[in-house]
């Protein structure tokens, strides 16, 4: 997936990282290899994981919009489409990103 998607200043890339208990997600800018807005699970405590991503969602494209990005590519990290990582991208798109 990593070789596919490519993160620009106009069109960062949002990624994905999916643990049993927690998950986290950055924006990155491949073109400068910087992390624009990061966003982790550790943060909120005593709710399942589906709970948890929908809020990282939500907290990361908050973030992004105080930094003035809207459009991200979404970069699942090999992790299938469901679950955990669905529930944080419709998040993020509750948030206000457009993938």
């Amino acid at each position: 997936m990593r070789a596919k998607i490519f993160g620009t200043p106009e069109m960062p890339r949002l990624s994905v990282f999916k643990s049993n208990k927690h998950i986290s997600v950055q924006i990155i800018d491949d073109v400068s290899s910087q992390t624009l807005v990061a966003s982790h699970s550790k943060a909120v405590k005593g709710k399942t994981l589906l709970e948890k991503s929908v809020f990282v969602g939500k907290d990361v494209a908050e973030k992004a919009k105080a930094k003035k990005i809207t459009k991200v590519v979404f970069d699942r990290g090999g992790f299938r489409y469901t679950g955990a990582v669905k529930a944080l991208a419709d998040g993020a798109r509750e948030g206000g990103l457009k993938f």
